[in-house]
């Protein structure tokens, strides 16, 4: 990396907030612990998100605070849902899906995104409207697979994760570009996790 590239990423993370950083790093451990089918992902995920809401409401981005907003919901109804499954001998079991089920589900967000990015187009709100309306539309659908514990969730975080730090980088916001590389990593660990989990299922069953 050159002295450019230092000065730029260096500059960025000198910008977080204390508060910014508690938030990204509780969003890291969310993953880690999503990644291991842990009850513990979703309380990380609530505070992580809790924090970032304030966050993007104070710093005038009402669309990422609602989006936030929306991830704390989510958290909640995760959380429910795992501990209800817990509590029995038939936990909610990691499930894969077939083509059909991701060509509908990739049609209806494309569909999504396109009107979205659209709308933003069209009112100047936004400087990137077809990555901002394709991240964020395919982040809160995929989200609803992450609490189904649908395996593919892990392969679409990939994606969506690698096309936020296009995002990030072309708006600037480079250290936040860095934080989801590191997530697209662990998405990968994450896809691997939930495989074998789900391979050790289907070989009992």
């Amino acid at each position: 990396m050159d002295q450019h590239w230092q000065t730029i990423l260096i500059d960025g993370f000198a910008q977080m907030s204390g508060w910014e950083i508690v938030a990204a790093l509780l969003g890291v451990g969310y993953i880690l612990f999503a990644a291991k089918t842990s009850l513990w992902c979703w309380l990380f995920a609530f505070v992580s998100t809790l924090i970032y809401t304030v966050l993007f409401w104070e710093g005038q981005l009402p669309m990422q605070a609602l989006l936030n907003f929306y991830y704390m919901g989510v958290a909640v109804y995760g959380f429910l849902l795992w501990r209800k499954h817990g509590d029995v001998e038939d936990t909610l079991p990691i499930t894969s899906w077939q083509w059909p089920r991701h060509a509908v589900f990739l049609l209806a967000g494309i569909a999504i995104s396109g009107l979205t990015a659209y709308y933003l187009s069209s009112t100047g709100a936004s400087k990137q409207p077809y990555l901002d309306a394709s991240v964020t539309v395919f982040s809160v659908m995929n989200t609803w697979l992450m609490t189904r514990k649908v395996l593919e969730n892990w392969l679409y975080w990939v994606v969506i994760d690698l096309a936020a730090v296009q995002l990030y980088l072309n708006t600037g916001y480079y250290a936040t570009a860095l934080l989801f590389l590191v997530y697209t990593v662990l998405a990968v660990s994450g896809y691997m996790s939930w495989l074998k989990l789900y391979r050790n299922k289907s070989a009992v069953t």
